[in-house]
Order: structure tokens, then sequence, then C-alpha cells
């Protein structure tokens, strides 16, 4: 598995649920602690306001779930599905996903400052008004994905692809437009401003 952000080691796990069916579940403010989730499928779980702190999950589906004010934090994904996954206020930080499928991902608000997304395939995801400072987006591929109000201070966005991404809005004081591929990229005037003296130049009124 590839090295979470700055090189921590994923946490340990003290218990284990391995192949269960939680299907159509629902979820009401349960917290789980360093639990180990293998093969589990959470497909259209729903999911009002549950903690997972420091948990890993390994091959589950969360296909057509619903989240909304969950908590992963500190958590390890490796090999999950999230297709047409919704997530609403939720928290990520810390969060590291490896080889994770994606795919009509609709993302609103929440916090996912830190988390691990290197060359995750994003693209036709939604993700609008996240927090993402200091996320790592190494080589995502964003094309024709929504990122629209997004706080990406400090985000790690080398050998990104954002062709035809719609990022207005969003904070892109960190973004090198000479090592992020942009093109066709959506963009509002005060983004242009920000990209050009990037590129050196000079931007008069």
């Amino acid at each position: 598995m590839a090295d979470r952000k700055h090189g921590a080691p994923a946490p340990p796990t003290t218990g284990t649920v391995r192949a269960a069916e939680w299907r159509a579940a629902e979820l009401h403010g349960e917290r789980f602690d360093q639990v180990l989730f293998v093969d589990v499928d959470m497909m259209e779980l729903v999911d009002d306001g549950a903690v997972f702190t420091e948990c890993t999950f390994r091959g589950v589906r969360f296909n057509a779930s619903v989240h909304r004010d969950a908590a992963f934090t500190n958590c390890t994904f490796v090999r999950c599905s999230f297709f047409d996954a919704a997530f609403t206020r939720c928290k990520f930080v810390g969060s590291m996903f490896d080889s994770c499928s994606w795919g009509a991902v609709m993302v609103e608000g929440g916090d996912w400052s830190f988390a691990g997304l290197p060359g995750a395939d994003l693209r036709g995801c939604t993700l609008r008004g996240v927090r993402m400072r200091e996320a790592d987006l190494t080589g995502a591929l964003l094309g024709k994905a929504e990122m629209t109000g997004c706080d990406l201070s400090a985000a790690w966005l080398h050998s990104a692809d954002l062709t035809e991404c719609d990022l207005r809005y969003s904070n892109l004081d960190g973004l090198d437009p000479l090592t992020t591929k942009l093109n066709k990229a959506v963009i509002d005037p005060d983004q242009a401003a920000v990209i050009a003296t990037a590129l050196g130049l000079h931007v008069l009124p």
C-alpha cells in the first residue's frame, strides 16, 4: 500500500468486521474506533452522524451509500468502491485512499484536509464547498469534475489533471500552472489573476 501523507503509517486496528452484510443498513451516531472492515457490503447504507476513528476499510463497497454529518478521521481505505456515494458535511481529515474506485460521487461541504488522494480517478465527480487544505491530490484525475467553492490552500496538485474541471470560487493560491494540466478548465476572473501571477505575468487593472 502506498505511504500515507507525510509518511505516517496506517493506524493499528483492534477489532475486525469481515464479509458482513450491511447493505441498506442505517447508522445513527454509532462510534467505531480502530476497527478493520474487510469485504463489507455497505451499498445503499444510510449514515447519519456515525464516527469512524483510525479505522481501515479493505475492499468495502460504499456504492450508492448516503452519509450526512459523519466522520472518518485518520482512516485508511484500500481498494474500496464509492460509485454514486454521497457525502454531506462529512469529515475525512487525515484519511488515506489507496487504489479506490470512484465515479459520480457527490461531496457537499465537510472537511477533507490532509486527506491522501494521490492518483485518484475523480473524473466526473462533484465537490462543492469542501475544505481540502493540504490534501494530497498528486497525479489525481479530475477531468470534467466540479470542484467549486473548495478550499485548496496548500493542496498538493503536482501532475494533477484538471482538464475541463469547473474550479470556480475555489482557492487556487497553491496551484502551479506549470505542473498541473488546466486545459479548458473553468475559472473565475479572480482565479485567472492568481494563475497569471503564478506564471510571472503582471496583471494590471
